[in-house]
């Protein structure tokens, strides 16, 4: 049985991609930081649908904090799955923007990806087999008003991807990066209603987080393995 990680697992899109990869197989280590009980609502809902999972907390922004976690979490089997979906963004205009709300969304969704992959490379280096997926955005491929931050941070997610993809590509390890659009989810839900996804969105309608996770579970197969490198929009046509 494959062992995955997902951070941010206690979110909307992360608890979908939980349940995905638990119906193909895997026990999944479902992660939050400030939201314990929410990934054990997850873990609870996987196991009572005959699934395998657990949960981890650590804050992504802690390397030190993140690598021990998961270096314990590794001592059984190496973690082979890895999605890093752990992100927050802080919107406002960059004239306006406080120094803070730039370093923490950086911190989160960039540095976040660096603190919880890092440990668990060699692991899977040395297992010859692994699947990395990076939760991006529209917004690093398009960019957005008022989120020059996330952006940034997403971009700069696109950059890693592709980089890693190449130092990993031999052993069997593939990178990729999955930039949703408009999804429903309670972030999404208050800053959209029908009428501006509608207006937004060539497809007319906002995507399900359960459509997301169908990607995410492809790109985590060994259906998959010949795809890496690749930042992969699912967005209703909006890219």
């Amino acid at each position: 049985m494959k062992r995955a990680l997902v951070s941010g697992g206690s979110g909307v899109i992360g608890a979908a991609i939980c349940q995905r990869l638990a119906a193909q197989g895997c026990h999944v280590l479902v992660h939050a930081n400030r939201h314990i009980e929410r990934a054990e609502a997850v873990v609870d809902e996987i196991i009572g649908r005959g699934g395998s999972a657990e949960a981890v907390v650590f804050d992504v922004t802690r390397p030190e904090m993140a690598a021990s976690v998961l270096e314990r979490a590794t001592e059984p089997e190496p973690i082979q799955i890895i999605v890093n979906n752990a992100g927050i963004h802080e919107d406002a205009p960059m004239a306006g923007m406080a120094s803070d709300v730039w370093f923490k969304v950086i911190d989160v969704s960039l540095n976040g990806f660096f603190n919880t992959t890092r440990p668990l490379l060699m692991p899977m280096i040395r297992s010859r087999w692994g699947r990395i997926v990076n939760m991006s955005s529209i917004a690093g491929v398009m960019g957005n008003r008022g989120q020059v931050n996330y952006a940034a941070a997403k971009s700069g997610l696109h950059g890693a991807t592709k980089s890693l993809a190449r130092e990993l590509a031999s052993r069997g390890i593939t990178v990729n990066a999955v930039a949703p659009g408009i999804i429903q989810g309670r972030m999404s839900d208050a800053t959209f209603d029908k009428e501006r996804v509608k207006a937004l969105v060539p497809m007319r309608r906002a995507g399900t987080p359960d459509e997301v996770a169908v990607l995410v579970a492809f790109l985590c197969s060994e259906e998959a393995g010949y795809i890496s490198g690749q930042i992969i929009g699912i967005d209703g046509a909006m890219a």
